[in-house]
């Protein structure tokens, strides 16, 4: 039976973070181009955004992210950073521990000032730091600094967060969140194996992609399930308490991507459940092809369709987060959204970085096996709370970007 704290950190993966990923999943699938987001970051990013907020702003952000009260948002997300703080590895010490780490930052025109409870949440609970800038005359100095804070936090993974010319005169403050993840599998894949073989694309195309394989007579953490098979693959932890893994999902039919997609969409917290895996020998039957790729996006349209629209508007009630001279106010303009990842057979690597700028606003029955020979989805899950780290979906391995 779960504990209290796994079924409280578990809402923290509230469906929100699934529909984000699976609408931008759909969208990539029709264009055969890779994805990949971090649920957890959205989520973070959200959260702070709804600590600032009231009235029907706050009540509309609490129940996108499904959550009864900024008390219950806030010490979700400190779990979330307590988690990604208490480290036991390092980048020289995979086995001890995958290497996890998440910070938070802010950036503030001068013209505003922080409200002083909003200021102590974002320090105590999120742990950011607030910087004073002026948007009116060094809108560019910022973006370089956003960016370089970006690419410091994710080890010069994610390089450009934020485009140039996206800040502008009209800005009035911009938070960032960027999340690390370095882990080696706990049996690592056989190099002296690895080939390339077959992959088949959406368009019926064939392409030859390195793939890995594990070795010979190694059990396997696999389920087959009515149309996709899911393969388990578990990080080293050491002595650590967490316990992070990777799923791969994978669809019987090759065309099979858009329909698991939304079977998934349609199971509410299917991402957080117990999916009671078996160990099987899938002997040669199990492939998997290397891959390394970035995906970003301007994500508010997207959160716009699914229903979370009054902190995007004039009239939006962010009363709690900043004061001025001149009684302006703020609303959401933009949130942008990067995420990194590489799996071979030493492990995984991947960075997700996510920045939300506010403006100015006016007042208004086959033998198992598990050959990934074409299109699957993945994601990266701590065991224990249960929060998705990664998801996200491969079309073509070859495809870097």
């Amino acid at each position: 039976m779960e504990n209290s704290e796994q079924i409280n950190t578990c809402d923290l993966n509230s469906d929100f973070c699934i529909q984000i990923a699976n609408h931008a999943l759909l969208e990539e699938a029709d264009k055969a181009s890779n994805f990949v987001i971090s649920p957890v970051s959205f989520q973070i990013i959200l959260s702070l955004i709804a600590t600032g907020a009231t009235g029907r702003t706050l009540d509309q952000l609490l129940s996108f992210l499904g959550s009864k009260s900024i008390d219950d948002l806030n010490s979700l997300s400190s779990k979330v950073v307590e988690i990604t703080t208490r480290q036991v590895g390092d980048d020289n010490n995979l086995a001890a521990s995958p290497l996890v780490t998440m910070v938070n930052g802010a950036w503030i025109d001068k013209s505003f000032g922080l409200k002083p409870s909003f200021k102590g949440t974002l320090t105590d609970v999120y742990k950011a730091e607030a910087r004073a800038v002026d948007f009116a005359t060094r809108a560019n100095e910022v973006t370089e600094e956003v960016n370089k804070w970006a690419q410091d936090a994710t080890k010069g993974l994610i390089k450009e967060l934020l485009r140039s010319g996206c800040l502008g005169t009209d800005t009035a403050l911009v938070f960032a969140n960027a999340l690390y993840f370095k882990g080696a599998w706990d049996r690592k894949f056989d190099s002296e194996r690895s080939m390339n073989r077959d992959f088949k694309l959406l368009n019926g195309q064939i392409v030859q992609v390195p793939s890995m394989t594990t070795k010979k007579r190694e059990r396997n953490l696999y389920r087959e399930i009515n149309g996709y098979k899911i393969l388990k693959i578990p990080y080293q932890n050491g002595e650590d308490t967490r316990k992070f893994s990777m799923y791969f999902f994978l669809p019987q039919e090759i065309n099979g991507l858009k329909s698991m997609i939304q079977t998934f969409n349609s199971i509410p917290g299917f991402f957080n459940q117990d999916f009671y895996f078996r160990e099987e020998d899938l002997g040669d039957r199990i492939w998997i092809p290397k891959f390394k790729f970035s995906f970003e996006f301007e994500a508010s349209r997207i959160i716009k369709e699914l229903g979370l629209v009054l902190p995007f508007m004039d009239g939006a009630e962010f009363t709690e987060l900043v004061h001025s001279l001149e009684g302006e106010k703020v609303c959401v303009s933009s949130i942008f959204h990067k995420a990194y990842i590489e799996v071979n057979e030493e492990g995984t690597e991947a960075a997700a970085s996510t920045a939300v700028r506010f403006r100015r606003c006016c007042g208004r029955v086959k033998p198992p096996g598990f050959v990934a020979d074409h299109p699957f989805m993945f994601m990266i899950r701590e065991e224990t709370s249960r929060i998705v780290f990664f998801t996200g979906a491969v079309l073509n391995p070859l495809l870097a970007t």
